[in-house]
C-alpha cells in the first residue's frame, strides 16, 4: 500500500473514532469501532505504520505450541478440510493460542512467500495490542466470531486482507484458541464472505467438541439432545461428571439446551438435573455407546442421551494388578462386567499353561461366546477352535464325532473314514459344551485321551498324538452328578483345573452396554431408536433365558420396528409385566385402579391410544400403570 493510501486509511480510522458522519458507512459494526478506539487510546498504535509483522523465534514459538499440542492434533484435520472447502487458492487457515500467536497454519505451498510477507505465518503475533484490529486479535477481545473486511483493519498495511475468526473454548468455558481464515483475494463477493464466516464458525465448533470429547477421559461423558437422531452431531449437549455424579464440565450447546449457566451446573450433582437416579444413569454407560436412551429432566423435559464410560487411570497398585490380569478387549463379545473380565483374564493365564478351563453357568448365559473370546485372546488364535455340544448329538453318534473312525468300521460309515473333533482340534482349542450330558462310557475314553494325549479312531488300533487345549462347560452341577453316579469323579477333577462362573444376565453389571452391543449386532446397518420407556422395560426384566433370550427379544423388536423405531407397545406385548404382587392387591385404591384399567382395555379391545384419551393421560403413563398392576394382554387361543 502506498504512503498516500496509508494516510487516507489512517484519516478514515481517526474520523470514524471521532464519530464523523462521513464515515457512517465505513464501519457499521460497533465491534470494529470499539476495537479502533482501543488501538488508539489503550495501545497507542499508528494506523499508517509500515512496521513489519512480529514473528517469534523458534524456541519461543515452541513454548507457545507445547501446551496446545493436543488441540493442534484435534484441529489439524478440520483446518485442512476448511481450506479445501474454500478452494484453497488465496486462503490461509490459522490456529492461534489465547495470546494471538499463530501455532499452526494450512495454505498452498506455492503461496508461502506471499502469506509470509503478510504475517500469516507460524510464530506471527496477531494480538490486537500488536497488529491492531484484525480477525484474531479482535476475536480474542470480543470472545465471539468476528469478520474484518479489508480496510476495516486498523492498520492500513493489512487492508488487503479479509479475515473471519471464531473462538475455541475449553470444557470450562475459557478461551483456548482462535481459528482464523484469511484471504488476500480482491474478488470475494459478500456471499463468499458469508460462506467463509459460516464455515469457519462451524469448524471452530467441531474442534471445540472434539477437544471436549477427548479431554479428561477418566470422567463419564453424557451426550444428549431433544432428538435422538441429533445425538453425536454438532448441536448435541455435552456434560462430564465424576464417580460421585458431580458435574465437572459442560459445553455451550448443553447450556443452551438446558437454559442454564455454567455456574449453575458445575459442581452440582447430576440428580439436580435428571429425574433418573445417578446410579441408574451410570448403568447405561459403555465405552463405545451407540444406543440412545430417554432421560427426563427434573422439570419434565425429555431428552435422549448416550453415556460414555470413563477410562480408568491406573494407580501403581492397579498397574501391578493389570500386569497380572490384563484387560482383554473383544469386539465380538461384550464383557464390561468386572467378574467376566476377571474370569477371562485368569482363565487365559491358566489355559496358556495347558490347564483345562471349565465354565459353569445357567443355560443361555453365553458360555460358548466366552469360550470363543478366550480362544481369540489366546496364543492359539491362529489355529482351529472346534466346538461340540455333547447334549445335541445322539448318544449313538457322539463317540464317532469325538474320536473319528476308519472307513468300513461299522455299517453306514464313510469309505474314507472321518477325522474326529479331538483330532481336528490338534494344535488348537477344543470346546466341549454341556459336558455333563456325555455318556459314562465315553467319559472313560475322554479321560484316557486327556491323560495320554493321543486318540484312537474307531476301527483302528493305531494311536494318533494330539496337542489340544481344552475348555468345557455345563449348566449342570457336575459335583452333584458325581455323587449321583452320572459323572466320573476322576474326569470331573481332570476337567475342572480352573472353573469360571458365568453370571446370569440378571446379575451382570453391564446390562446397559450389553443391550447396546446386542442391539447393534441385530440392527446391522439400520438406525434404530427406542421410544421412551422401552429401555427401562427391558432393563427391568428378569431374563430367565439370559443372554440368549435377550438376543432373540431384540431381534424380534428390530424386525417389528416401524421406520427404525421400537415402540413401548411392541416391547410390552413381547415382554408383559409380571403378575401383581399380594401387597398390591391389599391396597384398595390400587385394586380399584387395576379393575378400572382392566375394564377399559377390554372395552376398547386393547386400543392403547383410545384408552389413554379416555383417561386423559399419555400412552407412556398408561403403559407404566399397566405394568405396575401386572395387566397383560391375553393371548387368543
Amino acid at each position: 500500500m502506498t504512503s498516500a493510501l496509508l494516510s487516507a486509511h489512517a484519516q478514515q480510522v481517526l474520523q470514524a473514532v471521532q464519530g464523523s458522519p462521513k464515515t457512517a458507512d465505513f464501519a457499521k459494526d460497533p465491534a470494529i469501532t470499539r476495537s479502533w478506539r482501543r488501538c488508539l487510546d489503550q495501545h497507542g498504535l499508528d494506523p499508517a505504520s509500515r512496521r513489519p509483522p512480529n514473528v517469534l523465534e523458534n524456541h519461543t514459538l515452541n513454548a507457545h505450541r507445547a501446551p496446545l499440542e493436543h488441540i493442534i492434533k484435534v484441529a489439524r484435520w478440520q483446518m485442512s478440510s476448511l481450506h479445501q472447502q474454500l478452494g484453497g487458492d488465496g486462503h490461509v487457515v490459522m490456529l492461534t493460542d489465547a495470546q494471538g500467536v499463530v501455532i499452526d497454519s494450512v495454505f498452498n505451498d506455492a503461496e508461502r512467500t506471499d502469506f509470509q510477507r503478510a504475517g500469516l505465518w507460524l510464530g506471527a503475533m496477531w494480538g490486537e495490542d500488536v497488529e491492531g484490529t484484525n480477525g484474531v486479535g479482535t476475536c480474542l477481545v470480543e470472545r465471539q466470531q468476528v469478520t474484518i473486511r479489508r480496510d476495516e483493519h486498523f492498520r492500513g498495511k493489512h487492508a488487503g486482507l479479509s479475515c473471519s475468526a471464531s473462538p475455541v473454548f475449553d470444557d470450562q468455558g475459557e478461551l483456548l484458541a482462535v481459528l482464523n481464515l484469511s484471504s488476500a483475494r480482491e474478488d470475494q463477493s459478500p456471499s463468499a464472505m458469508l460462506q467463509a464466516m459460516a464455515l469457519t464458525n462451524l469448524s471452530a465448533k467441531l474442534i471445540e467438541n472434539c477437544f471436549f470429547l477427548g479431554h479428561e477421559p477418566q470422567l463419564y461423558l453424557l451426550r444428549f439432545h431433544p432428538e435422538a437422531r441429533f445425538v453425536g452431531l454438532l448441536g448435541e449437549g455435552l456434560v462430564s461428571f465424576d464417580d460421585t455424579a458431580r458435574i465437572r464440565s459442560v459445553n455451550q450447546a448443553a447450556l443452551d439446551l438446558l437454559g442454564a449457566t455454567r455456574d449453575q451446573l458445575i459442581g452440582q450433582s447430576l440428580s439436580t438435573l435428571l429425574e433418573m437416579p445417578a446410579e441408574q444413569v451410570i448403568r447405561y454407560s459403555s465405552h463405545q455407546p451407540t444406543l440412545c436412551w430417554p432421560m427426563r429432566l427434573v422439570d419434565g423435559r425429555l431428552f435422549y442421551g448416550q453415556l460414555r464410560a470413563p477410562v480408568r487411570i491406573a494407580t501403581p497398585t492397579a498397574l501391578n494388578a493389570r500386569r497380572a490380569l490384563p484387560h482383554i478387549n473383544d469386539d465380538q463379545f461384550c464383557m464390561e462386567d468386572e467378574r467376566l473380565q476377571r474370569g477371562l483374564s485368569r482363565a487365559l493365564r491358566v489355559l496358556e499353561r495347558d490347564v483345562p478351563v471349565f465354565l459353569q453357568g445357567e443355560t443361555g448365559t453365553g458360555k460358548e461366546a466366552f469360550a470363543a473370546a478366550l480362544y481369540r485372546a489366546s496364543s492359539r488364535s491362529n489355529q482351529r477352535f472346534v466346538a461340540i455340544n455333547c447334549a445335541a448329538i445322539p448318544e449313538s453318534l457322539i463317540e464317532s464325532e469325538l474320536f473319528g473312525y476308519q472307513g468300513g468300521s461299522f455299517t453306514g460309515a464313510r469309505k474314507e473314514g472321518m477325522v474326529g473333533k479331538l483330532e481336528q482340534a490338534h494344535g488348537g482349542i477344543l470346546f466341549l459344551d454341556e459336558i455333563g450330558d456325555m455318556p459314562l462310557a465315553l467319559q472313560t475314553r475322554l479321560l484316557r485321551v486327556l491323560e495320554e494325549r493321543q486318540v484312537v479312531p474307531l476301527g483302528s488300533g493305531a494311536p494318533r498324538p494330539i496337542d489340544i487345549r481344552l475348555i468345557s462347560a455345563s449348566h449342570q452341577d457336575l459335583q452333584a452328578s458325581v455323587v449321583a453316579g452320572r459323572f466320573r469323579e476322576d474326569l470331573f477333577y481332570r476337567l475342572g483345573g480352573f472353573t469360571v462362573q458365568i453370571p446370569p444376565l440378571r446379575e451382570r453389571s453391564d446390562k446397559g452396554p450389553l443391550l447396546d452391543f446386542l442391539l447393534r449386532k441385530e440392527a446391522g446397518d439400520s438406525a434404530i431408536q427406542l421410544e421412551p420407556g422401552v429401555l427401562e422395560h427391558l432393563m427391568a426384566q428378569a431374563w430367565p433365558g439370559n443372554v440368549r433370550q435377550l438376543r432373540i427379544c431384540l431381534r424380534t423388536l428390530v424386525a417389528l420396528a416401524w421406520e427404525g423405531r421400537i415402540t413401548l407397545e411392541d416391547a410390552f406385548e413381547l415382554l408383559p409385566a409380571p403378575p401383581a404382587s399380594e401387597t398390591d392387591c391389599e391396597d384398595p385404591l390400587g385394586a380399584s385402579e387395576r379393575q378400572t384399567l382392566m375394564a377399559l382395555v377390554d372395552e376398547e379391545r386393547w386400543h392403547i391410544g383410545r384408552v389413554a384419551t379416555r383417561l386423559n393421560i399419555s400412552r407412556n403413563t398408561l403403559y407404566r400403570k399397566l405394568r405396575q398392576h401386572g395387566i397383560a394382554r391375553r393371548t387368543e387361543s
